[in-house]
């Protein structure tokens, strides 16, 4: 569901995925949105009335998590198969993937800078990502239980893990040090979110409840009551001056901060300073002056929108169905091709920095104005049957490709170990003739 709350609330709802959606993110310009299925696939939206969407299909189970890199060229995408896959959003492209977690992963985000990629999965680890060497080149683990969520705090120094066992850490990655560890909820933490200072933290937890800390402090100052229910997710704007959350009560919540107002190109030019292992202390790191175990008996402020903010919307805002029927498929051993001259560029999703100035923000932001209807049966070049049947062909298409993708794997593995086994067996036979 895309929202538009100017001048009055209507949501425009995206058709297209078979199952579950997961998890969904706009591209650091917002000219694309991808989100992840249960349904095992990934896809690339452009917000206008045609409802076209690039469609990814590459993992074998569930995939629960997307998030773009900085400079919108990759997409990382985690799965319930146990691996996490990077694309190239250029080519529409797989790139590689990663494979370490033993068990479901359920979130992948890279650093701000884009060298580094956190992922947490319910084998009660954390691990970080070399995108360079594609290596793991560290693990945090957890005894006691999994991380539904994690992220890079703004400047890429830290991370932040959202625990099943009601916890939320903050991990100095140059040091390997848990710096903070709260305990402030009475259930499961399902999402945590980044003030663009990195000043504060707030949490979304399936007690039903909303918690922001301060972070310099080490305390929490905030709780907030507005779901009826678990709440799933929590966001910060860019600016920091807003933050959405969405929960099992149906609710998307709109919440406005009292911090002091920051400018995000101003955030990001004092980040850009801070995104090296081999950076200077800093007078915003975060470095708790006392052992921070915090329980449940410190003063907060709790605040209930139920009982001093009226909901201005009205409860039942008009929706547009937006229908998915120019998709396309990517699969892990291959991709699409570049339009040729002659081809619109802005089918193909390229990157923004790439894009020609009829794709131009400023263009996608005016088509996304004018969502008001959308494609009629009459509209469409191909009628309803023969897009069925043709996409039908297209899925077996693809199970087909990756059994073939499968089968090319296992012989390389085959071959590698013949290989092995002729090496020890020319060793052997070169030490017995020495002997001899």
């Amino acid at each position: 569901m895309l929202w538009n709350l100017k001048p009055h609330a209507r949501a425009f709802r995206y058709v297209g995925h078979k199952d579950v959606v997961t998890s969904v993110q706009f591209s650091p310009l917002g000219n694309l949105l991808a989100s992840a299925s249960r349904d095992r696939t990934v896809r690339l939206w452009i917000p206008d009335k045609k409802g076209k969407s690039s469609e990814f299909k590459a993992h074998t189970a569930p995939v629960r998590s997307v998030d773009f890199s900085a400079d919108g060229q990759f997409l990382v995408t985690a799965s319930e198969d146990k691996s996490i896959k990077i694309w190239n959003m250029f080519r529409q492209r797989f790139l590689y993937s990663l494979y370490r977690h033993t068990h479901w992963v359920r979130c992948a985000k890279f650093s701000p800078d884009g060298r580094l990629i956190v992922s947490c999965s319910e084998d009660k680890t954390i691990k970080i990502w070399d995108t360079t060497n594609k290596q793991c080149v560290n693990n945090f683990s957890d005894s006691v239980g999994f991380a539904n969520f994690v992220d890079f705090n703004p400047n890429g120094t830290c991370i932040a893990s959202a625990g099943s066992d009601h916890t939320v850490k903050i991990w100095d990655i140059r040091v390997n040090k848990l710096l903070q560890h709260y305990q402030v909820h009475s259930c499961g933490v399902n999402c945590i979110s980044f003030h663009p200072s990195g000043n504060y933290l707030i949490t979304a937890s399936s007690d039903g409840t909303l918690k922001i800390l301060d972070l310099l402090e080490g305390r929490l100052i905030y709780t907030l009551q507005g779901h009826t229910g678990p709440v799933f997710t929590v966001s910060f704007s860019r600016s920091g001056e807003q933050f959405a959350s969405g929960g099992a009560d149906t609710q998307v919540l709109l919440w406005r901060t009292n911090f002091d107002e920051l400018h995000c190109r101003d955030i990001n030019k004092r980040n850009l300073k801070r995104l090296h292992f081999d950076s200077p202390p800093h007078l915003l790191d975060i470095y708790p002056r006392t052992p921070h175990t915090h329980e449940r008996k410190m003063e907060t402020v709790e605040i209930n929108p139920k009982l001093e903010v009226l909901d201005l919307q009205i409860s039942t805002p008009p929706v547009v169905d937006i229908l998915s029927f120019d998709s396309t498929t990517t699969i892990e051993n291959g991709g699409r091709n570049l339009p040729d001259k002659g081809e619109d560029v802005c089918g193909y999703f390229l990157n923004p920095s790439v894009m020609s100035p009829e794709c131009s923000p400023t263009t996608v932001k005016k088509k996304t104005d004018d969502l008001s209807d959308f494609p009629s049966e009459s509209q469409r070049s191909i009628p309803l049957a023969v897009t069925d049947a043709l996409e039908h062909i297209m899925e077996q298409l693809n199970v087909l490709t990756q059994t073939v993708s499968i089968l090319e794997q296992r012989l390389t593995l085959t071959e590698d170990k013949l290989k092995d086994c002729l090496e020890n067996q020319h060793k052997l036979i070169s030490v017995v003739q020495q002997k001899s």
